[in-house]
């Protein structure tokens, strides 16, 4: 059985996102219980310790509330959602052994393409299941460990099981309880000490069938004196039925060690988006979070950055792209709680048709972070007075040393610009286009270049025929 929601909105997009897979060779297991949740771990022979997560996991989700702070999810019934989907093809680490159909959908979005030319690595996972997974030879050679999920638990079982729920516990909330229960694919990565990866390493998460749900892990380990830059792509095709993503995300940056993680999220408007992501970071370490959020339904996400070690930081940079029928409720949470610790945040959002976007902080600076420093900045854009766009700050500084400020402003495109730039033979559209592309440009920036360019176009699709 589907779910059906009546208020879901879904308008085909005609990109190269809304691309589907008529593959019907799927092994599918709809809903929750004891028995789904021992199958699954059957299905994938996993070790004792691991059914003993999921079984915990399990007994928490249908123990803990739903969160009554954002927007509401009570329709989510995952009775109803296909929260495993299987093709009958294994793991590939030839690009040519993959699938037609499969392949043909990854090469639509470039990403054999990219990692010929940028990556040192690249991950694929298909709904549940990782169909792709390659690292370059010189990758090996440095010590670098870069595997699906899965796989490292069963090559790598104590370094995973040293770090596996250790950033983000089960009972953090309801809904990573359910992913703790359900997780499947995803992907390990440890980079040794002393050691600096060139070029980054990618993971793309493609979400084909509806009515299904993707629930990823993603463990990232960089060791001390070493760097690390990470590239999350997501992405669905439309559909009228309900698809859920809980995906999460577990990242460890040791001493004088430096992990730069780009997302970009392009979900489907049929897709809640319940991602979870948390960081620790010790001496000297440095996170930087690179966010990108467009499409879903409904996305609640907000990556949390531990500063443990005196001298570590955190820089956030993040854009949201609200249209008709969404609701994205974003942000990020820090503790700082060592000495000298800063944090930098540029948050951007856009809306329009009626779309609603949210930025949600919660700061907290210990006693000990003496001499801290944060600065946080909200930027809204309003293309319409249908939108809104709110700012939701939460601070708690606990000693007088710290150095904080915190700004935030909304406004609408200035008719005189608009004016101006049509005098210079630019139609109201595309003047309109202009101004959204140079309000994003500080974060598209901060991606490598191909993926700059993505963002651009994403931001182009959103705009394309509905301002004039």
């Amino acid at each position: 059985m589907k779910t059906k929601v009546e208020d879901l909105i879904f308008e085909k997009e005609n990109n190269i996102y809304d691309i589907k897979s008529e593959n019907e060779s799927l092994k599918k297991i709809y809903g929750l219980s004891e028995d789904i949740v021992r199958e699954l771990s059957h299905e994938k022979n996993e070790p004792d310790w691991v059914l003993d997560i999921r079984l915990k996991a399990l007994k928490l989700f249908y123990e803990l509330e739903d969160p009554t702070w954002g927007p509401d999810i009570s329709y989510l019934d995952i009775n109803n959602i296909a929260t495993y989907v299987k093709s009958i093809n294994n793991e590939k680490r030839s690009w040519e052994d993959v699938p037609e159909d499969i392949k043909d959908i990854f090469n639509k979005l470039g990403i054999p393409e990219a990692e010929k030319e940028s990556l040192a690595g690249v991950g694929a996972q298909f709904d549940s299941e990782v169909v792709y997974h390659n690292m370059t030879e010189k990758m090996k050679k440095l010590g670098v460990i870069y595997l699906n999920f899965d796989t490292a638990i069963k090559e790598y079982p104590d370094l995973v099981k040293e770090y596996f729920t250790k950033a983000v516990p089960i009972i953090d909330h309801k809904y990573i309880a359910l992913h703790y229960a359900l997780f499947s694919g995803g992907s390990f990565v440890y980079i040794p000490k002393n050691t600096t990866l060139d070029l980054p390493l990618q993971s793309y998460f493609r979400l084909n069938e509806k009515g299904a749900g993707q629930f990823e892990h993603t463990l990232i380990i960089v060791d001390e004196n070493s760097k690390l830059e990470f590239i999350e792509g997501c992405s669905a095709p439309g559909y009228n039925d309900l698809n859920l993503h809980a995906g999460c995300v577990e990242l460890f940056v040791k001493k004088n060690a430096f992990l730069k993680f780009s997302t970009i999220e392009n979900w489907s408007k049929n897709m809640l988006n319940l991602n979870t992501k948390k960081c620790f970071v010790e001496e000297n370490g440095k996170i930087e979070w690179i966010m990108g959020s467009f499409g879903s339904k409904v996305s609640m996400l907000y990556p949390l950055s531990v500063l443990n070690g005196k001298n570590s930081s955190c820089e956030f940079t993040a854009l949201s792209f609200a249209g008709k029928g969404q609701n994205l409720d974003t942000g990020l949470k820090v503790i700082h709680n060592a000495p000298n610790t800063s944090t930098i945040v540029n948050s951007k959002s856009i809306s329009k048709d009626g779309g609603i976007c949210t930025f949600r902080s919660n700061v907290r600076v210990k006693k000990s972070a003496v001499i801290s420093k944060l600065a946080l900045s909200c930027e809204s854009l309003m293309l319409d007075n249908d939108s809104r766009s709110d700012t939701i700050p939460a601070n708690t500084i606990e000693n007088d040393s710290t150095t904080f400020s915190h700004e935030a402003s909304v406004g609408n495109i200035n008719d005189d610009i608009i004016f101006y730039l049509m005098t210079r033979g630019l139609t109201e559209e595309e003047s309109k286009a202009l101004i959204v592309q140079g309000f994003a440009e500080p974060i598209s920036k901060e991606f490598p270049v191909e993926y700059a360019v993505e963002m651009n176009r994403l931001i182009n699709l959103e705009l394309e025929g509905t301002i004039g």
